[in-house]
């Protein structure tokens, strides 16, 4: 039979119980017995005291033992000292009915010299000696047993009533255990199973579902966690959807207006004339790009994009990235302005290849969006122990609340979709990849020129 945590809980809040009532009922056992024998000796003690004065009392009358030699009968009713209602009690004593005696051990009256006057002839080892003086003289001696067991019957029954007392209270308190365990299992696991259902309906695809955090303990925690988990689901969740919906608008585009120049062309409207075919071919190429952006993306998402690191200047990469832009940024009339380290600067640890393409995406970017006539800074310079590469280029600037989004994939400032201004939305995304796979940062910021200031920031790594 599988046991579920309620059980589970409850049996081992019920074992733990059980456990500690057996382990306090043995030792209150083992405490009373002791102690009650105690008590019995203790009493023994008393009375033996007054057996003593019973004993010396008798002898100064007598002037000697002989009256007790051979007397079992007076030597009996001395030894069975009779307990009278009236006599003097403990506080807490209670009272004994009339005609109740309390028997003493096996005893043996020795004379002064050692010699048995009466009673037992032998006594074992343990026996204790106790003299009986009379005026600073020692006239005998009582020979006494101490109690080791109990041999009064009720002495016994008292003892076993108290003993059966014990374990029925231990049974009742299992009991009361085990009601309290079944409670507090139930209790215990009600923000359990709250968050078991919770957690099915996440597994079935609603994202949207929350449970209450209702705790500050460790089930608090957990469903604080669960929380944020079926949040971000949630999120991914809506990403997901868009990055779709985005991806086939930005399939569906240039598909469409290839199989509109393709139906012209087969239809004689339009005849296959150079500009028609580089116009195909521009079409082309927008797909291939868009096609190989989202290959790497999906390899940077699993971590399989390949990476040869070296340790290298970067100014130089820079560099050669600026001299393959220099005609297209002169064809918008672009001005670059440049400060890149001397020959032998700062070095960092990178994939030449990576680190080109990220260089190539953000100078695409300024080309792209930068207005005619703007300007373009690029720096190159250390911030503590890190090198920090800065792309500022002036007008048109980007909202302050689209800042934070531009690394998202497919995400565009502008409203429309039209590809004579922006791209498919995935350089800035790409360059984060490349950028964080390098162990930098990539932030965007509004330039003081009035556009955009894309900082980099890699750690520096000696030769």
């Amino acid at each position: 039979m599988k046991l579920g945590i309620t059980s589970k809980l409850f049996f081992a809040i019920l074992f733990c119980c059980v456990v500690v009532a057996i382990a306090i009922g043995a030792a209150s056992r083992l405490s009373f017995k002791q102690g009650f024998l105690d008590y019995v000796s203790q009493r023994d003690a008393q009375r033996l005291e007054t057996l003593k004065t019973s004993l010396v009392d008798a002898y100064r009358e007598e002037g000697s033992w002989t009256f007790l030699v051979g007397n079992e009968r007076l030597w009996r009713r001395l030894v069975r000292t009779e307990v009278h209602p009236e006599g003097p009690r403990g506080r807490h004593e209670p009272l004994p009915h009339p005609g109740f005696r309390l028997p003493l051990p096996p005893l043996t009256l020795l004379d002064s010299g050692g010699r048995v006057v009466i009673g037992a002839p032998s006594w074992p080892p343990d026996a204790t000696r106790t003299a009986l003086q009379q005026d600073g003289r020692t006239i005998g001696w009582l020979v006494s047993v101490p109690v080791s067991r109990l041999t009064n019957a009720a002495d016994l029954r008292f003892q076993e009533g108290q003993l059966k007392a014990g374990w029925l209270f231990a049974l009742l308190g299992v009991v009361l255990a085990a009601v309290v365990a079944m409670l507090l299992a139930r209790v215990m696991l009600v923000p359990v199973k709250r968050l078991a259902a919770a957690l099915h309906q996440l597994a079935t695809g609603d994202y949207s579902t929350r449970v209450v955090a209702s705790s500050r303990d460790e089930l608090g925690q957990l469903a604080g966690d669960f929380n944020r988990l079926a949040r971000v689901l949630e999120n991914n969740e809506q990403m997901r959807r868009h990055f779709m919906a985005d991806i086939s608008h930005e399939l569906r585009t240039p598909l469409a207006v290839l199989r509109g120049e393709l139906e012209a062309m087969e239809d004689g409207v339009r005849t296959p004339t150079p500009e028609a075919l580089k116009s195909l071919q521009a079409e082309v190429s927008t797909l291939s790009k868009l096609v190989d952006d989202l290959y790497e993306l999906s390899l940077a998402d699993v971590g399989a994009l390949s990476y040869h690191m070296e340790v290298f200047d970067p100014a130089d990469v820079l560099q050669q990235a600026l001299n393959a832009f220099g005609e297209r940024l002169q064809g918008r009339s672009i001005r670059l302005e440049t400060r890149l380290p001397p020959g032998g600067g700062w070095t960092i640890e990178a994939d030449p290849q990576r680190l080109l393409q990220l260089f190539n995406n953000l100078l695409e970017n300024v080309v792209r969006y930068t207005d005619p006539g703007g300007r373009l800074q690029v720096s190159v310079s250390r911030d503590g122990e890190c090198l920090r590469i800065d792309f500022q280029d002036s007008e048109p600037a980007v909202p302050a609340e689209a800042l934070p989004r531009l690394f998202e994939r497919l995400y565009r400032v502008e409203g429309s979709r039209n590809r004579a201004s922006g791209g498919a939305g995935l350089g800035l995304a790409l360059c984060r990849s490349i950028v964080e796979a390098h162990g930098g940062t990539i932030e965007a910021r509004p330039s003081p020129l009035g556009g955009l200031w894309i900082s980099l920031t890699f750690p520096l790594r000696m030769r």
